[in-house]
């Protein structure tokens, strides 16, 4: 039984980031996707809308990219916090033992 008493603020905020820039770019694709359908039905209305969906696309992988790097920060910093009062996760790891190739064996005896 291993304890995890701390995580490191930056590297929590780089995970976070990263993993919600690309949740940004699924977000963004698919509310591009929506735009298209919606001009399509309503091909005589202004194109500025449409516009502003391809920017609003373009936007949201940086917005979330942001957000998740500062909310990936102050989660680690609360979860430090709260380790230091209460003691952190208590994780279990097992061992697995890694057979080696029957091959190799056989070359080194060679």
């Amino acid at each position: 039984m291993v304890r995890l008493r701390s995580i490191g603020v930056m590297s929590s905020a780089k995970i976070f980031a990263v993993v919600h820039a690309a949740i940004g770019i699924l977000v963004g694709v698919i509310f591009l996707l929506v735009g298209i359908v919606g001009a399509a039905f309503a091909p005589a209305q202004q194109k500025l809308g449409m516009l502003g969906i391809v920017v609003m696309a373009v936007l949201m992988p940086v917005f979330y990219g942001v957000l998740g790097f500062v909310m990936g920060a102050l989660w680690a910093f609360v979860y430090n916090f709260a380790a230091s009062a209460i003691g952190g996760l208590e994780l279990e790891f097992e061992t697995i033992a890694v057979l080696a190739p029957s091959g190799s064996a056989q070359i080194a005896g060679a």
